[in-house]
């Protein structure tokens, strides 16, 4: 069996920082995010960053809506805060948040039209030139550009939500040519 860890907090001290194992990817989460179901539920208050940098030409992943509430699905750099409930905030962050506005750097970039809902999967795609979302199977038509670095799926929660972020097994087809996320592997 392989564990791993994921780290909450650069700051190691028993009061500022939470250890968890899991058995299948390495998060780096908030300090009152709670990680459940294998590591791909997420609730609480705050972000979680997943282990697997998008480095494929043409990734995607999906997200459930499970519970509503305030939350926020993207993409960010791994300096990215974690510790606020929506993306978008900060220069390391992209994301769609439950108002329906996409956010970088604190910036409104697109309000989407069609509101997002309890039980709506939320899809993600990105080729390292644009970012784009889908609701329900259906483009947003809300593409983001200038996303740039070492880039990771990123989830945000507050205020009751509850996410479920899918990497394979997909509700809706992706859009084409875009895959499941690959990790990294050594042939050494």
């Amino acid at each position: 069996m392989q564990f791993f860890i994921f780290d909450v907090d650069t700051d190691l001290s028993p009061s500022k920082s939470r250890w968890r194992i899991l058995d299948d990817l390495i998060h780096k989460v908030g300090n009152e995010v709670v990680i459940v179901k294998n590591g791909l539920r997420i609730c609480g208050s705050g972000g979680a960053l997943t282990n697997a940098p998008l480095l494929q030409s043409k990734s995607y992943f999906e997200v459930k809506i499970q519970q509503g509430g305030i939350w926020g699905i993207g993409l960010a750099r791994r300096d990215t805060d974690l510790n606020i409930a929506v993306g978008g905030k900060d220069s390391e962050s992209w994301a769609l948040d439950s108002d329906g506005i996409i956010r970088h750097n604190e910036q409104e970039l697109h309000k989407i039209q069609n509101p997002v809902q309890e039980g709506d999967v939320i899809g993600v795609s990105y080729d390292h030139v644009e970012l784009n979302f889908y609701l329900n199977g259906e483009s947003m038509n809300a593409p983001v550009i200038g996303v740039k670095g070492r880039i990771y799926p990123v989830l945000y929660v507050d205020d009751g939500a509850i996410l479920d972020l899918f990497l394979e097994n997909f509700n809706y087809t992706p859009p084409m040519g875009f895959e499941k996320i690959m990790l990294e592997q050594s042939l050494l």
